[in-house]
């Protein structure tokens, strides 16, 4: 890890800014004992912020049959970990989408963090409930260093970045670090850690492209965002259905499961896609692609149990 470049990386303007009042909202967050109603107030501050918080509240994910009109109300349907997770991911939207960044496929970048965001919730379900949200906002950020270094080391860059596309080849940490001295997993854990998300959020980014990243929950995390972005990755482009099932073996074993998870996973993934997107308000292709993978690699996966 090179210091002095993600220093330089942090203080430059790549790094997507927050709103004070969210801001605040996460400082809160790191006193363990933090008390709800500091929450209410501090979000109940700005008129925006208590739309979003409602639009987010009210949206398709959540499925709320009566309509959330209060912060408080929102807050604690939601809880403060999840809402967490949704503000930052609005406003990261937002402040990145709205750039030009040379070379990177925007649609495709938020399609695979999306994906891998609700396939990481899924798999922490499993193997780790008690931090199901923790792996959800990590999965969705984990590579924000992508487009933040695409921005800040255009030319250094530009070469890794390409590849960040569908059918891309898949670049090693080694390489990242021959063009730009840091990976973009340093990046992404240097900004968690700007804007005061937990430790084992940021360690778990920072690890996540590790082979070996240890263990207690930051190397849990780590594997399942590892896990997670590896069959993410096939939800976004279409692959031979002999590679889409050793993909999805490979990356469940990093994790101690077996495929059968994604039988249940799968029929709904481009539901819970859809949802997100619309709750992020992300403006992705259609995800039509997502049920024809999902379905060839479901079959699959079938015809090999039978066996």
């Amino acid at each position: 890890m090179n210091a002095r470049i993600l220093e330089a990386i942090k203080k430059s303007a790549a790094v997507p800014s927050m709103p004070q009042v969210v801001l605040r909202f996460l400082e809160i967050m790191q006193d363990p004992e933090f008390d709800y109603r500091d929450l209410v107030r501090i979000l109940s501050t700005d008129a925006g912020t208590v739309s979003e918080v409602l639009r987010l509240a009210n949206s398709a994910l959540f499925g709320v049959r009566n309509k959330v009109v209060s912060v408080k109300q929102a807050l604690t349907l939601l809880g403060p970990k999840r809402l967490r997770s949704l503000l930052l991911g609005r406003y990261l939207v937002d402040t990145v989408s709205n750039k030009r960044i040379g070379g990177l496929d925007m649609s495709y970048f938020w399609r695979r963090s999306l994906a891998s965001s609700v396939l990481a919730s899924h798999i922490a379900g499993e193997i780790a409930p008690r931090s199901r949200d923790e792996a959800f906002i990590a999965a969705l950020l984990a590579d924000i260093g992508i487009p933040i270094l695409a921005e800040a080391l255009p030319k250094a860059y530009r070469k890794i970045v390409e590849q960040h596309a569908p059918h891309g080849r898949l670049v090693t940490p080694d390489e990242e670090r021959q063009y730009v001295q840091v990976t973009h997993g340093e990046v992404s854990a240097m900004v968690l850690g700007h804007w005061t998300l937990p430790d084992s959020i940021c360690q778990a980014v920072n690890l996540h492209q590790s082979s070996s990243p240890g263990e207690g929950l930051e190397g849990t995390l780590a594997r399942i965002l590892n896990a997670s972005d590896r069959i993410a990755r096939l939800l976004c482009e279409v692959t031979e259905q002999h590679e889409s099932v050793d993909i999805c073996q490979e990356a469940l074993s990093l994790v101690g499961l077996d495929t059968s998870l994604l039988l249940h996973v799968l029929p709904t993934v481009e539901r819970d896609i859809e949802e997100l997107a619309d709750a992020l308000r992300i403006d992705v292709v259609s995800s039509q692609c997502y049920a024809l993978v999902a379905n060839a690699i479901q079959e699959s996966i079938g015809t090999v149990g039978s066996r």
